[in-house]
């Protein structure tokens, strides 16, 4: 099971995501050959420096499971799990959504619902975990700086449960 992917990006952010900046993500999530395929279970964040996350973007997971039964194999997305989700109440408004199924997915995120517009120049990384029941778990991360004027593209791959995963900023 591989644990983790990133790329290293210093290219200039807007200086406040407030003023029309748009963030989106776009990832793929690969059709595997397995005899029993379920969707993964996909988280999406921002970490600060200090690995502590600046802000929750998206957990995908399943939401029609009777007695929200879906939350409780939230904790298989185990970075996400530690950093975030044992605190958190679930479904989080604007934040939780349906799991995905096999494609390319491209979500966009608004500065202000999502905090994004507050926060300080610094060094930053989105980070993007999917984990299927009955298969493996994968992290991307995508490190970037917030310093100034600019547009921002970046991406990387995963290698199994995950395929291209992409953060651009305008």
């Amino acid at each position: 099971m591989k644990l983790s992917h990133s790329l290293l990006l210093t290219l200039p952010l807007a200086s406040s995501w407030a003023v029309g900046a748009d963030l989106s993500v776009k990832f793929e999530l690969p059709r595997l050959n397995v005899a029993e395929y379920h969707k993964p279970y996909v988280a999406i964040w921002i970490e600060r420096a200090d690995q502590s996350v600046a802000s929750n973007l998206a957990v995908l997971y399943d939401l029609k499971l009777k007695n929200r039964e879906g939350e409780k194999w939230l904790k298989d997305l185990r970075t996400w799990w530690r950093k975030a989700g044992r605190e958190a109440t679930m479904p989080i408004d604007g934040v939780s959504g349906a799991t995905r199924p096999p494609g390319t997915h491209t979500m966009k995120f608004d500065a202000a619902k999502n905090g994004l517009d507050k926060l300080p120049a610094g060094d930053y990384t989105l980070v993007v975990e999917a984990s299927r029941e009955s298969g493996g778990r994968e992290v991307v991360k995508l490190p970037f700086n917030w310093a100034g004027k600019g547009k921002v593209a970046a991406s990387a791959a995963g290698k199994d449960e995950l395929g291209a995963v992409s953060l651009q900023i305008q």
